[in-house]
């Protein structure tokens, strides 16, 4: 399986990770997805480490750290021991002091039950009541003193990665990752400098929502009345709406055709551009709610597009006004 380094760490992961939002069973979350019981989850998990994937990615908003517990309880039931699998999670910082990143430590390390926290991210650039600066300088010292291994960040953009980079660095340390919405439909990091200074700063770029909340998978597509089955949270927010649906279908379709091809699916295809396009820069977070969605992720690993299929997909894109 390959490996990509996480930006200037030691650590190796492969490039699809799975997103554990689905798994944080209440708050704000339920709004975009059900509660999943512990059985399913680990049952999601078990198929991610069968299908090759050796990341997880989850945080304290998801849930209050159901997410996390959730996670490493499937761990443990599955005898992944600590240091076997890298995890990352994130702080939120709405309404919160930078002092709060060192004071959640040990609710961080309470909700992981003894699995460490690889790569530790601000979840947000806004909302919080310290600056950006303080924030990443609490991370930095987070780090230096052993509660973490590694500080990312997620929505940051190019001078704010900057930022990071700098005080960072004025720590002895470096910025490992930014995670930000990138999809065959959100190709904003190619025109606003993020994808350029990840690039130059030697950072990955962790994509979330790599399918577009489901609708590269083409099952809307399929069934647009199934649009009707979602929560109205993750149609709003998400613009999952009939006219979305019509205006992708030229992409979706030349996404079948090559799926067909490779005897993959859709959101196989789509998930094996955005990790082959990007170079080792980007590598993906797909969630899944049930085995077969974490099955069909890890099996996106082995898909190998061509050149000439790679620009059919980049084409079809940008005619969808990505």
């Amino acid at each position: 399986m390959d490996r990509r380094r996480l930006g200037r760490t030691s650590f190796e992961i492969t490039p699809v990770g799975l997103g554990c939002m689905q798994f944080s069973g209440r708050g704000l979350i339920e709004g975009f997805y059900p509660p999943l019981g512990q059985e399913t989850v680990t049952a999601v998990v078990r198929t991610a480490l069968d299908g090759g994937v050796s990341w997880f990615d989850t945080a304290e908003m998801y849930g209050r750290g159901h997410s996390e517990r959730a996670l490493t309880t499937a761990l443990r039931a599955l005898d992944v021991a600590p240091g076997q699998v890298v995890i990352a999670s994130k702080w939120s910082p709405g309404l919160r002091r930078a002092s709060s990143i060192g004071r959640t430590a040990g609710a961080r390390r309470e909700h992981l039950q003894g699995y460490p926290l690889d790569l530790h991210q601000i979840h947000m650039p806004y909302g919080g009541l310290s600056s950006l600066r303080s924030q990443v300088t609490a991370m930095a010292r987070l780090c230096r003193e052993g509660g973490i291994a590694a500080v990312g960040v997620s929505n940051f953009s190019a001078r704010q990665m900057v930022l990071a980079e700098e005080t960072l660095r004025s720590h002895g340390l470096t910025l490992a990752s930014n995670q930000v919405q990138i999809n065959l439909l959100t190709r904003e990091v190619e025109r606003n400098g993020v994808l350029e200074t990840a690039r130059r700063l030697g950072v990955t770029l962790i994509a979330y929502s790599p399918l577009r909340g489901g609708l590269l998978t083409g099952r809307f597509h399929e069934d647009p009345a199934s649009l009707r089955s979602l929560p109205r949270v993750r149609r709003v927010l998400g613009r999952m709406t009939p006219r979305t649906v019509a205006r992708t279908a030229p992409l979706v379709e030349g996404l079948r055709e090559i799926a067909l091809s490779h005897g993959v699916t859709v959101a196989q295809v789509a998930l094996a551009w955005l990790i082959t396009f990007y170079g080792d820069t980007v590598v993906a977070i797909p969630g899944a709610s049930a085995p077969r969605h974490a099955r069909e992720s890890a099996g996106a690993m082995s898909v190998r597009l061509s050149p000439a299929q790679l620009r059919r997909i980049d084409e079809l894109s940008r005619a969808c006004g990505a």
